[in-house]
């Protein structure tokens, strides 16, 4: 498996345990391959890995799965992950999250992380790309199921956060913890991506907003 311009990337590849290769064979089978009935987080888009890394160091009893499109990008998190020294609760894979069906089964997670997502705001019929469109929301609720569950998402694009807010209330999901500039919020716990700390240091705010799906609002 080579992967150009990263020397180092086809042997993280192979030899990294955090990397599943077949996620579709683990459908309705996720907490077996953690060992374990703790609930399970993914982040869409998760970049060079810092985020799901520290929340996994962070918070053991919950097990995180990492998803990224291309596997340029992936074995970047997969070396933070292991530079980290990350435990036995998080994984990574490559696919679309518009298979996410294929590949987890209906109720198997209980929250979704997008972290500064493509705002695909350059052409109006774009709009469809962006993970918290409605078509998206609606493959949420089925990764939720009947108990229900929560999406968290931080950006840096004003115009993709409005959409996104008037997105899910339109969906009736209820709005929680909204933040216009998050490190000048009073809220606590933070685990910053490689983005979000870039677009602090040149001053640009950060947007965050907590949607909850047929679940209580946590405090």
């Amino acid at each position: 498996m080579r992967i150009r311009k990263k020397p180092w990337a086809e042997k993280e590849m192979q030899s990294n345990k955090t990397i599943i290769e077949n996620p579709r064979e683990f459908k309705g089978k996720w907490k077996e391959l953690f060992g374990n009935d703790n609930p399970i987080h993914i982040e869409i888009g998760c970049g060079k890995g810092n985020f799901i890394s520290e929340m996994s160091k962070k918070n053991p009893d919950i097990n995180y799965i990492g998803i990224e499109r291309e596997e340029k990008i992936i074995v970047s998190a997969l070396k933070k992950s292991r530079e980290l020294g990350v435990g036995e609760n998080v994984k990574f894979f490559c696919e679309d999250v518009a298979e996410c069906l294929e590949i987890f089964e209906v109720g198997e997670i209980s929250r979704i992380y997008t972290n500064f997502a493509d705002p695909w705001h350059r052409r109006k019929k774009w709009a469809k790309r962006r993970l918290t469109h409605k078509n998206f929301l609606n493959l949420y609720e089925q990764l939720f199921g009947e108990n229900g569950g929560t999406l968290f998402m931080k950006t840096d694009n004003k115009v993709l956060f409005e959409f996104s807010l008037n997105e899910i209330a339109d969906k009736g999901w209820r709005l929680h913890n909204i933040s216009l500039d998050l490190h000048k919020s009073e809220y606590q716990g933070n685990v910053m991506t490689e983005y979000e700390k870039k677009f602090s240091e040149m001053g640009m705010p950060i947007y965050r907003l907590e949607g909850y799906y047929k679940c209580k609002v946590e405090d």
